[in-house]
Order: C-alpha cells, then structure tokens, then sequence
C-alpha cells in the first residue's frame, strides 16, 4: 500500500514537472509572437507608446528564456553538493526578471525625452492599434494562464513571468485607449505621455516582482493560515508525545520545509519515538506537496519551551 501511494506520489510530481517546463517552454514561444506583432505596431506607426510596448516585450523574450532555464534547475533532484534540493533557482529568474523590467522603464523614459525633442506625428495610426490590439488579447490569455497554473504548481518563476506579462495587458489597453484619444482629438502629446505613464507602471511591477522573490531567497515563513494548517495536522497526529514547540517553516519554491521539538516521556524508547515522527511526517506530506520534516525529539526532563513560543495544543 505505501509503495503504491509512493509510486503515485512520484508519478504526480512528476507530471506536474512536465507541466510547468512545457508552459516554460511555450512562453517563449508565445514572447517571440507578441513582439513581432508589438514591433510591427510601432514600426508601421512611429509612436513612442507603442515603443514602450513592444520594447517590455523583448523583456518578456528574455524573463521567458530565464524562466524556462530556472525551471529546469529548479527540477533537478537533491545531489551531495545540494542536499536540499535546488528549488530557490527560480527565484534568481523572478530576481533578473525584476530588474530587467526596471531597466525597460529607464529606457521608455529615455525615449520620451528624445520624443520630446523630436516631436512627429503619427502614421497609420489604425493599423498600428489593430495589430498591437491582437498581440495585447493573447498576451492576456497566457497570463492568466501562467498566474493559475504557477500558482497550483507553487512555481515563482511562472507567477512572476505571468505577473509581468498580466502588467504588460494593462499597459497595453491603457495605450490603446489614449491614443485613440490622440487620434480623436489631435493631441499628438497623449502620444509620450502615455508612454511615461507605461515606463511609471513597469517601474513599479519591477520592484514588485524584485521584493517578492527576494522574500523567497531570505527563508519567508508559510503564511499564518498555512502555518495554523500545519499545526492542526501535528496536533491530530502526535498521539503519545508530551508536547511540540519551537516551529518552524520556510519556503524555497514549490517546497515547504518544516522543522519543530517533540518532547516526549524521557521514559521512552527510541523505536516509539520514530513511530511517532514517522507518523506526523506521513500526515504532513499527504497534507502539504513538496515538505521536508524534520523533527527534534527530546526527552521530557531536559525539553526547554523558547522564551515567547507556545507549545502545539493536542487534540
């Protein structure tokens, strides 16, 4: 029975593996349409905005081809060198993503002014938008796509490509609409101004995708509900222990690693103490994909309770 749930639980994963690579994969793929069609907008029109679009594009080509590689890093199982797996490799993706955004920004806000100096008006508006319009609707597609799959799969890397690529929608309906407002009315300044408020976007996204990763790459904690759902599943399962504190967890990609005291009668032997751990562990890994466990045990008459931690309440 518990080889053919461990032959299931290998299967799972990995099929959830070959899921999260091909959607990799399929990014890039999906980076190259959308800056051909972006890159033809500005091209047949002239306009600063439509630069700024197409220009985040070719860092949606690049987060892509990161991405996909931090995935395949990521995948690869525990060796001597890296024990405790290699799961943080997409957060150096979701990291260099960030800061590629940013660097998009700066070079908007470059051409801005250039367009400034320079001002012209703008050919073949239409045209432009139509194309631009098409790229805009797959992107939205595949972002909403890569959000709900990183999340179900616990990939960084997918939500952060997803997240950009869900900014780079938003921006891109905000430049449709203001240069039809250009077009309209003949305020060729709409034209650049709409492209800082782009750049101004971006730049936040940036921060955003670089704070979040960042947060991933210094140990955060699970969340207080994760956390509370952890301890609810020790408590049921620590039948014959004494007591639980000092919990910890940490997460490090699609896995949770989880670490806490069980203090149990000094009394007792050390094979009834692994049947204990043995069996919190199974309930924790049926419960959370991905988790490490591992497990102090301490004898009742030298357990001491960390000053400001409270033990685990026993069902």
């Amino acid at each position: 029975m518990a080889e053919a749930e461990n032959t299931m639980a290998i299967a799972a994963k990995a099929a959830a593996k070959r899921k999260v690579a091909n959607l990799a994969f399929w990014s890039i793929i999906v980076a190259f349409v959308v800056l051909a069609l972006k890159a033809a907008a500005w091209y047949v029109t002239g306009s600063v905005a439509l630069y700024s679009d197409a220009l985040e594009s070719i860092v949606n080509v690049i987060a892509s081809v990161a991405a996909f590689w931090a995935i395949q890093i990521s995948h690869k199982p525990a060796d001597q060198d890296h024990p405790f797996g290699h799961h943080k490799a997409e957060y150096f993706s979701a990291v260099l993503e960030g800061v590629l955004i940013v660097l998009a920004a700066l070079l908007i806000l470059n051409e801005v002014w250039r367009s400034w100096q320079t001002p012209s008006p703008l050919e073949q508006p239409w045209e432009g938008l139509a194309v631009n319009g098409v790229a805009t609707i797959i992107n939205a597609f595949w972002a909403w796509t890569l959000i709900r799959a990183g999340r179900a799969e616990k990939s960084p890397a997918l939500v952060a490509d997803g997240n950009h690529i869900m900014t780079d929608v938003v921006t891109s309906i905000g430049v449709f609409g203001g240069l039809v407002g250009a077009i309209l009315t003949g305020w060729q300044i709409l034209d650049p101004a709409l492209a800082v408020l782009v750049a101004l976007n971006i730049l936040w996204q940036g921060w955003h995708v670089i704070g979040s990763s960042m947060n991933g790459l210094m140990d955060r904690a699970v969340d207080t509900q994760e956390h509370m759902r952890i301890r609810d599943v020790i408590s049921a399962n620590c039948k014959g222990a004494l007591e639980v504190h000092d919990l910890k967890t940490r997460i490090a990609g699609r896995a949770t690693f989880i670490e806490f005291h069980l203090v149990v009668d000094a009394d007792m032997s050390v094979g009834a103490s692994h049947v204990i751990c043995d069996r919190i562990e199974d309930a924790l890994k049926a419960e959370i994909p991905s988790v490490r466990v591992t497990i102090h045990v301490e004898p009742d008459d030298e357990a001491k309770l960390p000053k400001g931690t409270t033990a685990v309440p026993f069902a």
